[in-house]
């Protein structure tokens, strides 16, 4: 859908009607790849969480896709599924598929977050109490 574009009410010329060209010719851009073509074929998915943690393990190979290259430089520190997604405008379904060709090309490891525990160990809690007891 093209947005409408804003006219004039009183014309000094009668306007020209600009020949209909067909979707990304002369505009200047190109039109929005198909997500399939971004994807590839859909195999085998790995099991992949949206806070699952990507890091690169490589840098971006000479064939590697303009997708590919962009996930290698976003996870050079620790990058959750989810942030991918949101960076790359791709939804999770294309991530995982990209994730899992990189994952068994071993150009990136994933691993589960970090989940720190609602309540801390009673015995830390009680080594800490002793302690600033004894000063």
């Amino acid at each position: 859908m093209t947005p409408p574009q804003r006219r004039r009410r009183y014309p000094s010329q009668a306007p020209e009607e600009p020949s209909p060209k067909p979707e990304g010719e002369g505009t200047g851009k190109r039109p929005p790849e198909r997500l399939y073509v971004v994807a590839g074929p859909d195999g085998e998915r790995a099991e992949l969480d949206l806070v699952a943690l990507i890091v690169a393990r490589a840098d971006p190979p000479p064939s590697a896709t303009p997708e590919q290259t962009a996930i290698l430089r976003l996870s050079a520190a620790p990058i959750s599924v989810a942030e991918l997604s949101a960076y790359l405008s791709l939804p999770f379904s294309v991530m995982t598929v990209l994730l899992t060709e990189m994952l068994t090309a071993e150009l990136v490891t994933a691993r589960a977050p970090i989940v720190r525990q609602a309540l801390p160990d009673r015995s830390l809690l009680e080594a800490v109490m002793h302690g600033l007891q004894r000063l």
